[in-house]
């Protein structure tokens, strides 16, 4: 029914980039505000950043800002995150998430209604 597929992890050297994708079934993406989380071992689920169904966005990680970028293609249903000058401490399983129909952003997890299964990143020499 309602569904999302995260993809685009992997290993990456310290300054490299990588965009990961995440694709929406089910529902129509733009209606909806989704979530990028993300949780390295031993740490708590941490909010990243967040596009709101009007489009607009919101920063939820200082250690990212200048670096990552959300944004969302209606055409494929899918919303994106551009990781630019990645660091080690990025590395983390990836989730995106979803609210309910005109839902807002928030930092907090359990402000979402639907989950992704996660996208590994592994920032590395």
């Amino acid at each position: 029914q309602l569904q999302l597929v995260e993809s685009g992890g992997g290993l990456v050297q310290p300054g490299g980039s990588l965009r990961l994708s995440c694709a929406a079934a089910g529902f129509t993406l733009d209606s909806y505000a989704i979530g990028w989380f993300r949780q390295a071992p031993g740490k708590e689920r941490e909010g990243v950043l967040c596009i709101w169904h009007s489009g607009g966005t919101t920063n939820y990680a200082d250690s990212v800002k200048g670096r990552f970028t959300i944004s969302r293609d209606n055409a494929k249903n899918t919303v994106y995150l551009q990781m630019n000058s990645l660091k080690p401490e990025d590395t983390a399983v990836y989730y995106c998430a979803a609210t309910g129909p005109l839902g807002i952003c928030t930092s907090r997890w359990n402000g979402y209604n639907y989950w992704g299964q996660g996208t590994q990143v592994t920032v590395s020499s």
